[in-house]
């Protein structure tokens, strides 16, 4: 994880997307922001070497493969599992069962998408501000 890298979002709806761009332009953090519509196009960005993502946000009800899935993709790779970038999952779901899904595939969170602009840009902040401050094997020496 990189502190000045990509903040990538894997979201296949595009008014969800709109949303987390105007929340993240709101924000005003440096980071680029990746947005990534076809979950299966996801390992392949984020396997090239150059890609040096600070935090994934993930949608989990995609087509194609859902957010559960695309995790043990990316887990199941020796080399992005060892960029140790944390996943975080965003879903309108608050199910219990996928709650515990997210948690049993190693997701650092679960959120849900909140209606409220300002309260979705709350919960937002406070995840990046929490990694920003976090230490992981590949930013301690940074």
């Amino acid at each position: 994880m990189r502190r000045n890298g990509e903040i990538i979002i894997i979201e296949d709806d595009e008014d969800d997307r709109m949303l987390l761009q105007d929340i993240f332009e709101s924000l005003n953090y440096p980071n680029k922001i990746t947005f990534i519509e076809d979950p299966m196009d996801a390992v392949s960005y984020l396997a090239d070497p150059l890609v040096t993502p600070f935090i994934i946000f993930s949608d989990i009800n995609m087509p194609k493969i859902n957010g559960f899935e695309l995790r043990e993709d990316i887990l199941s790779d020796d080399t992005l599992s060892t960029k140790c970038v944390p996943y975080i999952f965003l879903s309108t779901s608050k199910t219990p069962e996928n709650i515990i899904k997210a948690y049993t595939c190693n997701a650092q969170g679960y959120f849900k998408k909140e209606d409220d602009f300002s309260v979705f840009k709350t919960v937002i902040q406070n995840i990046v501000e929490y990694w920003l401050k976090s230490l992981t094997p590949t930013n301690s020496l940074l």
